[in-house]
């Protein structure tokens, strides 16, 4: 059926100034998480590597390497394959930090995870989409014909991720009650916006997602699902206590869908397929991040006990 219709035809309606406003809501929610961040984050992971070895492997070589295998399987359109591997090879969401407490998870892990993963990220996003990329012929394909710069990709990741971290624990390190008191404010207010401005994007796109989703809606649930459960499980496995469980599960499935747009229109000209699987993913994982949190967060009802219920 995907065969039927030239699917990198589709064009999101998202032009330059759209794009700046997105890398400028990335960087800015970027500097709001390392506002919470310090150095004493980086030496607590470092004191306990298991915990740090779970969450790189689960995020930047499982999620990657089982969504590679996913793809050989369901064999999805070759701009839909790419555009998995390119959120999979994305960090976590900023958005994670806040699903993490709203679940019950160690928010003070998931912010040292994210300020970790932001860190590596700025060359296993580039290592891990060149090289599962490569790995598949259609995708390998389509890597060919853009002529993927590896080098202007490190570089973009690096401004409006790897920037706005430094200067953020910068100013953490060094005026840490005016980080907290811009923090306060800076935080809840950006991811406002960026919420607001995936919404603004869906509704400025309406016609092609009711006319497309129908392409993506399965392989972007089915890789989320998928990627939440291989959080939980590789953390398990590894004899996680249930808040870190929950915290490595939710770094694995909210996945910075807004970076992987702006490497589509910035690095394949808003490949079409690429373009709508990401714009989906990153309107689909704040949705499923909200369903999950609020299910794990949920308090359990106070029973009576068996004598009170005697004396009633």
């Amino acid at each position: 059926m995907q065969d039927q219709i030239d699917i990198d035809s589709i064009k999101i309606n998202f032009d330059s100034s759209g794009l700046w406003v997105l890398n400028i809501a990335i960087a800015i929610i970027m500097f709001g998480v390392a506002l919470g961040i310090s150095v004493d984050d980086f030496k607590r992971l470092l004191k306990n590597p298991k915990i740090l070895f779970v969450g790189v492997l689960s995020q930047f070589i499982l999620l990657p390497a089982f969504t590679f295998l996913a793809i050989l399987i369901i064999k999805p359109h070759p701009s839909f394959a790419l555009g998995m591997m390119m959120i999979a090879a994305c960090p976590g969401g900023n958005v994670s930090n806040f699903f993490s407490k709203m679940a019950g998870g160690n928010a003070a892990l998931s912010v040292s995870l994210t300020a970790f993963a932001t860190l590596i990220c700025i060359f296993m996003t580039p290592f891990n989409l060149q090289f599962w990329g490569s790995m598949y012929e259609p995708t390998n394909e389509i890597l060919k014909t853009v002529e993927l710069n590896w080098v202007d990709l490190l570089k973009l990741v690096s401004l409006i991720l790897g920037i706005p971290l430094f200067f953020g624990m910068l100013i953490k390190h060094y005026h840490a009650e005016m980080a907290d008191k811009i923090e306060k404010v800076l935080k809840p207010l950006s991811m406002l916006v960026f919420i607001a401005l995936i919404f603004i994007a869906f509704s400025q796109n309406l016609d092609v997602f009711m006319n497309h989703i129908h392409h993506v809606i399965f392989l972007v649930i089915f890789h989320n699902i998928f990627a939440f459960i291989l959080g939980f499980v590789t953390a398990k496995s590894f004899g996680l206590n249930k808040r870190d469980t929950k915290t490595i599960s939710m770094e694995t499935g909210i996945q910075n869908g807004g970076l992987g747009l702006l490497l589509i229109f910035g690095f394949f000209d808003g490949l079409g397929g690429m373009a709508l699987l990401a714009a989906f993913w990153g309107i689909w994982d704040v949705f499923s991040g909200i369903l999950l949190a609020t299910y794990w967060g949920r308090k359990p009802k106070n029973k009576i006990p068996v004598k009170q219920m005697q004396n009633l």
